[in-house]
């Protein structure tokens, strides 16, 4: 890309780039990028200007394929959910949550084995989004990052019931390393909002109490 005055702009982290300088380079529109990972690149490039703007981030530009834009924005979710599955591993361990659980009420069987079974959250946390990051990059069901067949958008769902639960144990069970992870990122908020958006969940999964501390009235709830 080149500025008015002629300038090239290469975006590009260079060798020895510090961290409080990376990506800092001009947003560029979304019609402008010239690749097959447009898509992503514009969604990182909403995220990066300003994580708490929910709504922004998530309104999907005219024209716009829109399986190809829940399947990206997908994708991002579980690069950053990586980011609270390191954080958790400070408290959550195998000794710790012998169960994947949220509140006393939920407890989730692990999909990754043969035949689904309990796991300790931070193994169904590592298992989960392993299998997510397998089924999003699998040729099979996504060869093209441009255009994507209905049947291989139906099987979002599915990826976002599983990977809700990293946020549920760490809401209820880790709540300081959640809320220090969401105050930064406003990752659950952003994911509760595209699931919602979107209707790849139903209300009655999402309890995190997101969407009823931000638009319930009181006595309402939206879990």
């Amino acid at each position: 890309m080149k500025m008015a005055d002629g300038a090239t702009i290469v975006r590009r982290n260079r060798p020895g780039t510090k961290a409080k300088d990376f990506c800092r380079w001009p947003d560029e529109p979304l019609e402008e990028m010239d690749s097959t990972l447009a898509v992503q690149q514009y969604i990182q490039q909403l995220i990066k200007r300003d994580p708490s703007n929910v709504e922004l981030i998530l309104t999907m530009p005219e024209a716009q394929d829109e399986g190809v834009w829940k399947y990206e924005h997908l994708r991002q979710f579980c690069m950053e959910l990586n980011g609270l599955a390191v954080r958790l591993q400070k408290q959550c361990s195998p000794s710790t949550c012998t169960q994947m659980t949220a509140t006393d009420q939920w407890i989730f069987l692990c999909a990754a084995h043969k035949t689904p079974k309990e796991c300790p959250a931070i193994d169904y946390t590592r298992h989960t989004l392993d299998g997510a990051a397998c089924l999003l990059n699998s040729n099979k069901y996504f060869p093209s990052r441009v255009s994507i067949k209905e049947s291989s958008v139906t099987k979002l769902g599915s990826v976002c019931r599983r990977v809700y639960r990293i946020f549920s144990h760490a809401y209820f069970h880790h709540r300081r390393i959640f809320d220090e992870f969401e105050a930064e990122t406003y990752l659950c908020h952003r994911f509760t909002h595209f699931v919602t958006k979107y209707n790849l969940m139903s209300k009655e999964n999402l309890i995190v109490p997101i969407n009823e501390e931000e638009n319930a009235a009181p006595g309402e709830s939206e879990a």
